[in-house]
């Protein structure tokens, strides 16, 4: 995270940092916004317009109230919202790309089971121990994944924190970087079957005849 303890020199190339992922997704038609940062519960206290309610700072949420209405921001703008403040990096889920939040046994499984298809998926592992498995935007999360507890689908009107953006306690990383996949996000079915699969199956369970093919076809987010 942005300890205030780092040299000056350090917290100013994570904001480089920060900024110059931001106008990359967006600069991809990623829908990016400000979230919320550690430093920020200052002005938070103060009252400044847009900026949400003050509270002990764990993890990022929009920085503006009317984040929303925010997507689709050109990269200009969203260059200059991050030149003054080194606001977390979020992406509105639900218009480009949705995610599915999983805990760490259930990651651990579907990344193994994604990998032996020899296409993997982007994946986001956050320092609170939870995954973040992106894919194509969907209508719907299946049954067996929506009555699992401590699955969260992050669809419309949610969004999800992007790397290098800082929790508590660590950093936002990828596991599995976009340009892996091309920038193409997979369908999200497919993804939602694998994961379905995790949740019963042992980590190093080999992946059958019944692979989607359709996982080397992805939805183009650029």
């Amino acid at each position: 995270m942005l300890d205030t303890e780092w040299p000056d020199s350090w917290r100013a190339a994570f904001r480089i940092e920060l900024r110059a992922g931001a106008i990359g997704l967006a600069w991809r038609g990623w829908p990016v916004i400000p979230g919320t940062y550690p430093d920020s519960e200052t002005s938070a206290a103060a009252g400044a317009p847009g900026e949400p309610p003050n509270g002990p700072w764990v993890k990022p949420a929009p920085a503006h109230g009317d984040w929303q209405r925010r997507l689709g921001a050109h990269p200009q703008q969203v260059a200059a919202w991050w030149t003054g403040r080194p606001y977390s990096l979020l992406v509105a889920t639900g218009v480009t790309v949705d995610a599915v939040e999983v805990d760490d046994h259930v990651g651990r499984r579907a990344a193994v089971l994604l990998r032996a298809t020899g296409q993997p998926a982007p994946i986001v592992a956050m320092p609170n121990g939870r995954w973040l498995f992106l894919t194509g935007v969907a209508d719907r999360l299946p049954t067996a994944l929506a009555e699992t507890e401590g699955i969260e689908w992050h669809g419309e009107g949610s969004w999800i924190p992007l790397p290098p953006t800082p929790f508590q306690h660590g950093v936002v990383h990828w596991r599995v970087k976009p340009d892996v996949w091309g920038w193409r996000l997979p369908r999200a079915e497919v993804v939602h079957d694998v994961l379905v699969r995790a949740c019963g199956s042992s980590p190093t369970a080999p992946v059958g005849a019944d692979t989607h093919p359709a996982l080397s076809a992805g939805t183009s987010a650029a």
